[in-house]
């Protein structure tokens, strides 16, 4: 959910006899698009929305617009919500799918065809959607769905045993690294009238480094899923996250393929919030978790202030998921590069990373 500029995550993990003391997080270099839009005309930030975002565009492009349809106070119109939302579940599809099979796939050989050719079918998806409310989506989702199967996925979003995907998630529960989810806050479109408050505040460092009553929660496929069906504490990490991922491409393609309906769309998919004469917030659920923007539009209608706020800026907290999911956790020193790996592609960075050790006395 990035611009396509250079910034990447740094993230240090300190050891003290192999069990994991602190977790440093050096956070990415954000876009200085408040900068970049103060004075602007909407239309003409609107028009390079697409250029800028070299992932999730569409929820960028619908929270940005919806804020601004909502500071003007202007009604929009149900077809165009559906036309949005569509967009949206479809964006999330594309990227929760190549997610899935880049980062845990990959190497799989047996599994290659299979992949390439769903990764086509992703490609074409997305670039199609984007010009055409015709899209065959029953036709396409069925696909979608079918090749999951191939990869060993059963319909309620378990593995088949033996399957190249249940022997992933058998790989990442091998590295041994799990914490206790007990007072693990989850993001939700509940929290959206406090979050959206705060955007537009003198204080531009919420941004940067959010939280909520000194609580940093996760976003994303997993506290979608736990916020929707809450399950019983139990210790989680990267297969779970994984898990979750695959259960909500399902979820979501079966609701393409029943029509896309408005009624029947995700709670909170996208959300407004009037801030003021003038001012407004909207949110987007999208593949990495909710994304927020805000603006204040001046008595020219031109854009005086922006603000936006990513799930990256939650997940890679320094006192965020990624820190709790980490701290206290034993590694092997044969295989802690990938355990840590893993738990960071889990919740699935909008840049790219950089990870490295230190032993706790060399600190």
């Amino acid at each position: 959910m990035s611009p396509a500029v250079g910034n990447k995550i740094h993230v240090r993990v300190l050891l003290a006899a192999n069990v994991v003391a602190s977790v440093e997080i050096l956070p990415r270099v954000r876009p200085p698009l408040a900068r970049m839009f103060t004075g602007k005309e909407p239309s003409a930030v609107l028009n390079v929305m697409p250029r800028l975002f070299a992932l999730c565009a569409a929820a960028q492009q619908t929270a940005l617009v919806s804020a601004i349809e909502t500071a003007r106070d202007e009604v929009t119109a149900l077809a165009t919500q559906q036309h949005r939302i569509a967009l949206i579940v479809i964006e999330r599809i594309v990227d929760l799918a190549r997610g899935l099979f880049v980062g845990h796939l990959t190497l799989n050989v047996a599994s290659a065809a299979a992949i390439r050719s769903l990764m086509s079918e992703l490609s074409a998806f997305g670039r199609s959607a984007q010009t055409a409310r015709g899209y065959p989506q029953r036709e396409v989702t069925g696909r979608i769905v079918a090749a999951l199967a191939t990869l060993g996925v059963w319909e309620g979003g378990g593995f088949r045993p033996s399957s190249p995907l249940a022997l992933c998630a058998a790989a990442l529960n091998e590295d041994g690294l799990m914490s206790n989810p007990t007072a693990h806050p989850f993001l939700s479109a509940a929290d959206d009238p406090d979050i959206t408050k705060r955007l537009l505040r003198d204080d531009p460092t919420f941004c940067y480094c959010p939280d909520l009553e000194g609580h940093v929660p996760e976003t994303g496929p997993w506290a979608r899923q736990m916020t929707r069906d809450p399950l019983s504490p139990k210790p989680f990490g990267a297969v779970e996250r994984l898990t979750a991922r695959i259960v909500e491409i399902i979820r979501l393609c079966a609701w393409l393929a029943a029509g896309a309906r408005v009624d029947t769309a995700e709670h909170g998919i996208i959300g407004t919030y009037k801030l003021g004469p003038g001012r407004a917030a909207a949110a987007v659920e999208c593949a990495r978790g909710r994304l927020y923007h805000a603006v204040e539009l001046d008595a020219q209608g031109r854009i005086s202030r922006f603000e936006f706020l990513a799930p990256t800026e939650w997940n890679f907290h320094r006192r965020g998921p990624l820190v709790r999911n980490l701290k206290g956790a034993a590694l092997t020193a044969q295989r802690r590069r990938d355990a840590v790996h893993a738990v960071i592609a889990s919740l699935d960075p909008c840049v790219g990373f950089t990870l490295d050790f230190r032993e706790f006395h060399d600190a």
